[in-house]
């Protein structure tokens, strides 16, 4: 969401916020798509632990295998520095066991299979405007670096597939991990770390301490020591970020859409900046994603975190607006 709960509400959605708004139904339907779970499933994942209003949950192994396999068969230890935010202790694990049983190049395919299926399926083989996208993310794409972004780039060894529908997928993607990435370098410049930042970010959302963040599987006590340091650095204080925080949590929320400028302003042109990407998924068919999601009732901010067991939940909070990342 944009601006922060914080701030004016009506004040503009900068270019880069509204077109990864656009792009969150065609691209963040991959983590909840029945097809991508079906196909994971068959590999030898777990089943769905669960659904939110009717859209099933993903397995947490099979979420951070299929989602680390863009960069090719790599140690899970270096899938947890890409992912970031999450806590190694969770990645390592899930990543090892999805290595055991299946390859790369083979989770890979299913997940591109799954969410391109489950677009198919709602929006059929060739919807309307869906040339027009494709030439607007191809411009979008072009200027993108991958220097520092390595799930970004792992996206863009693959290629540009041929079929419309298929690159439509692909080019969306890998807008969506170049900003991720970008969020990791934003809080990383700060001299934070994953913990820091997960609570700094609730507090400037006008979020509880360890709502958000505890799907990111870090245990209380490491909550406890970040929330220590916040405090020694006067950037925290009582359950508040002091002024100082807030300056200090405020350039990653300036530099992040920054970095996604380039791509936004090569997709925004002056005859189309009031319609932004022009293929949508019709509301009453858009999946559930992340930013949409609510919480199983009565989730309580100190309950031990999960640590995304093959039939855990990746489950974010109520009213919660994250980063992509």
């Amino acid at each position: 969401m944009w601006p922060p709960y914080s701030h004016d509400m009506t004040a503009p959605m900068p270019p880069a916020r509204r077109l990864g708004s656009a792009l969150e139904p065609v691209t963040g339907q991959v983590y909840f798509s029945p097809e991508c779970h079906a196909n994971y499933h068959a590999l030898g994942f777990a089943q769905s632990a669960g659904e939110f209003n009717g859209v099933a949950a993903p397995d947490g192994p099979a979420y951070f295998t299929s989602r680390g396999s863009v960069m090719g068969q790599v140690a899970p230890e270096l899938v947890a520095a890409a992912f970031a935010v999450f806590s190694p202790a969770a990645v390592i694990p899930a990543v090892t066991f999805g290595w055991s049983i299946t390859d790369a190049a083979t989770i890979c395919a299913a997940r591109d299979d799954g969410a391109v299926a489950q677009l198919r399926r709602l929006l059929g083989p060739s919807p309307e405007g869906l040339d027009r996208a494709n030439a607007i993310l191809r411009r979008a794409v072009a200027v993108l670096r991958p220097e520092g972004r390595p799930l970004y780039a792992g996206l863009r060894s693959l290629g540009i597939p041929d079929e419309p529908l298929f690159a439509m997928w692909r080019m969306g993607d890998m807008l969506r991990e170049f900003r991720g990435d970008c969020h990791t370098a934003a809080w990383i410049s700060m001299n934070v770390d994953a913990t820091e930042i997960g609570l700094m970010s609730e507090l400037y959302w006008g979020l509880p301490m360890r709502t958000y963040s505890r799907t990111r599987a870090w245990t209380n006590d490491e909550f406890a020591a970040a929330e220590a340091r916040l405090v020694k650095r006067g950037w925290a204080n009582d359950g508040a970020l002091t002024d100082a925080g807030k300056a200090a949590r405020e350039p990653t929320r300036k530099w992040s859409p920054h970095s996604t400028q380039s791509a936004a302003t090569s997709t925004i042109s002056s005859r189309s900046s009031s319609r932004g990407v022009p293929l949508s998924v019709p509301a009453a068919a858009t999946p559930p994603t992340a930013r949409t999601i609510s919480p199983r009732r009565g989730a309580r901010p100190d309950a031990p975190p999960s640590r995304y067991r093959s039939r855990q939940r990746l489950c974010p909070p109520r009213r919660a607006r994250a980063p992509l990342v």
